[in-house]
């Protein structure tokens, strides 16, 4: 059974940083493709950052210059830095392993796991 776990999310004011971490349970695979996603109320669940296998990223033109997506193999964990945080970025973000190696196999496999997500409020 497969794991995430969200944390980092919290209160900010306009202008600050924030973490959030994906930490993927499991000693068989490892998370290697992500997605962050982020929802804010009212709103449709939007993509916000990307890293693929070999490590290119992409970002919404929103977040660009200001939010960096990375991960950690060796503590199977990825990360969203959200820097100049503004009001427009709250929401709740959500964690989306989609490839993942699998150390049985040797060999990369498609998933799609979604965390549980973690709050980011930005406010005065």
């Amino acid at each position: 059974q497969v794991q995430l776990v969200e944390s980092g999310g919290g209160l900010v004011q306009p202008g600050g940083s924030l973490r959030l971490s994906c930490a993927a349970s499991g000693k068989t695979f490892s998370i290697h493709g992500v997605r962050w996603y982020r929802q804010a109320p009212g709103k449709q669940r939007e993509l916000v950052a990307a890293i693929t296998t070999g490590g290119t990223t992409d970002y919404a033109d929103s977040v660009k210059g200001r939010f960096t997506i990375s991960r950690d193999d060796g503590k199977n964990t990825a990360y969203l830095q959200m820097n100049s945080l503004k009001l427009e970025d709250a929401a709740v973000y959500y964690c989306n392993p989609r490839t993942v190696f699998q150390r049985a196999t040797m060999s990369f496999e498609a998933v799609n796991y979604w965390g549980n997500g973690t709050l980011v409020t930005v406010s005065p």
